[in-house]
């Protein structure tokens, strides 16, 4: 009996047979989204429906030829482990530009004497997002000397130190939920967490001298 995964790659490579944009493909196409969509990552925030909505339109693009992004590699991930990627840089794109237009917000105040007070005055403080966090995040999505992708936790390829890094910045995806999407002991991804991403975040902190 056919695992799910299994199922998955067989519904992929019979919708990638057929030419884009013909009833065959989009048939298959909307069973794949029918059967991942329960499996992935879900959480209450304003921007999510906003972000799963970039995440389909990524997939229906890039599962079969790379129209704007890399073609999925099924030798890399599975495709609910590959959409999950995707749909966390989303949300933590969300999740930073939410924080900015907060902070842009300029309430107008009027002081006791019925005088209205200077907004530059009401500026909220400097961005709780520290600029290394963004600097981050643009760090680890470019590898660009593809070593974050090299570095992997044993016998799992596909948990690269760059999935990993993604998924703890804030907002941070618990170690539970990552444990039961890769199959592995939250331990075991704490560890190579802590072995491993810790040490590299550390070097590119120091480089930009932040520490």
């Amino acid at each position: 009996m056919k695992s799910s995964a299994q199922f998955l790659l067989q519904l992929v490579n019979e919708a990638c047979r057929h030419s884009p944009g013909s009833k065959e493909r989009q048939q298959n196409l909307t069973q794949i989204i029918r059967l991942v969509d329960s499996q992935l990552w879900r959480e209450s925030t304003p921007y999510y429906e906003d972000a799963l909505q970039e995440t389909w339109i990524y997939f229906c693009q890039n599962i079969c030829e790379g129209n704007s992004g890399k073609v999925y590699d099924p030798d890399k991930a599975g495709v609910v482990t590959w959409l999950n990627n995707y749909l966390r840089w989303r949300l933590k794109d969300g999740y930073i530009k939410t924080v900015k237009q907060n902070q842009q917000k300029v309430s107008v105040r009027v002081s006791n004497d019925n005088k209205i007070i200077d907004p530059v005055d009401n500026l909220p403080a400097k961005s709780s997002i520290p600029p290394l966090l963004e600097e981050i995040e643009q760090w680890v999505l470019a590898d660009s000397q593809n070593k974050l992708r090299q570095i992997y936790v044993e016998n799992h390829p596909q948990i690269t130190a760059q999935t990993l890094i993604l998924s703890r910045l804030p907002p941070e995806t618990p170690w539970k939920q990552l444990a039961a999407e890769y199959g592995v002991s939250a331990g075991t991804l704490s560890s190579f967490y802590q072995r491993k991403c810790k040490p590299l975040l550390r070097e590119f902190s120091k480089s930009q001298g932040y520490v």
